[in-house]
């Protein structure tokens, strides 16, 4: 490999994605997105030795002149560049459109011109929608309940056409509820961590009835990394999730437990999702990355989801990371 393109570098699972790379060794270029603070997002919280290892470049994945030139000197891509919150997307899904989607193509084009050897497209299990069947597979039928999802949906289908009318080494990876240390507070484990270590007695939640497959960060990374090295999958989806699930309710009370047992929890109307958009359950069917590429989840338990957790808790712990969040807005 010449050198990995990690897009949404300064992102959680970027951030957590390229710093693996480098502590394996790998030669790295971080597409972070562009700001006039000159801010790397979560690339500032790692190690000045890991930092000093990484190409950082900011940008934006919907300029493709620029895109071109991020591209030129790179073998592999993994592209994690998106906008993923779901309830802002009901507000603003033109800007999903053409991140999501436009941003994919500019990659997928260049990507193309100079015969890029393998190239990891981030699909999400949203994809899916409320469970027809349990666990899902590879084979469930999409069904975009958001524009967050039906823009996912547009990139997935691009990513796929690309490996069938130009033969681009493109494999589709699709995440379920990853989780842990640096993920925005939008997420719905960290914003009930946030509120619960400000002490308070009472902590605001939506939707407590859906089910989710919760998977900690590490595992995702390390599928990523198994899918990198290896030769297999090009033109396949493949999950990767725990194969546990668990509801929403269930879960923010292991993690009041840990916290503060006396802690209550308040329903927030304001955070709820149109009815026929809540995807109500979701439960992956892991078998085809684990069968293909010797993968295996290691917190893919209830003991393995609490030893999660309480990492992910002791992170959040630490003032210094907690102060990078405002717990006391509701992060759309």
């Amino acid at each position: 490999m010449k050198k990995i393109l990690v897009t949404g570098a300064d992102g959680f699972i970027g951030s957590h994605m390229v710093e693996k790379l480098v502590e394996q060794g790998f030669a790295v270029k971080a597409l972070t997105h562009y700001n006039s603070f000159n801010s790397w997002g979560w690339i500032e919280n790692l190690s000045q030795k890991v930092i000093k290892e990484l190409e950082i470049v900011p940008g934006d994945i919907r300029d493709s002149f620029f895109v071109h030139k991020l591209v030129k000197d790179c073998s592999h891509v993994i592209h994690l560049a998106a906008l993923i919150a779901i309830p802002y997307s009901y507000r603003a899904s033109l800007s999903y459109i053409e991140t999501n989607i436009v941003g994919t193509h500019n990659l997928l084009q260049a990507c193309k011109l100079f015969g890029i050897d393998r190239f990891i497209h981030t699909s999400t299990s949203e994809v899916y929608g409320t469970a027809k069947y349990v666990p899902i597979d590879e084979k469930h039928p999409l069904q975009g309940q958001s524009p967050y999802s039906a823009s996912k949906i547009g990139a997935d289908q691009l990513a796929f056409s690309f490996y069938s009318s130009y033969e681009l080494p493109i494999v589709i990876v699709r995440p379920f509820n990853t989780f842990g240390p640096r993920q925005s507070a939008r997420a719905f484990i960290p914003t009930v961590i946030t509120q619960c270590l400000e002490g308070l007695k009472k902590i605001k939640l939506g939707s407590l009835q859906p089910t989710r497959d919760f998977s900690y960060i590490d595992d995702t990374t390390e599928g990523f990394f198994k899918i990198l090295n290896s030769t297999r999958g090009h033109g396949s989806t493949f999950n990767l999730g725990s194969g546990f699930e668990i509801s929403m309710k269930d879960t923010a009370s292991r993690i009041i437990n840990i916290i503060n047992p006396e802690i209550k929890i308040e329903h927030d109307k304001s955070r709820l999702r149109p009815i026929t958009s809540e995807v109500k359950r979701l439960l992956s069917c892991n078998k085809l990355a684990m069968d293909t590429f010797n993968w295996k989840p290691k917190y893919a338990t209830v003991d393995g989801f609490d030893a999660a957790l309480k990492e992910t808790i002791e992170w959040f712990s630490d003032d210094t990371n907690r102060k990078l969040y405002k717990s006391h807005l509701y992060n759309e």
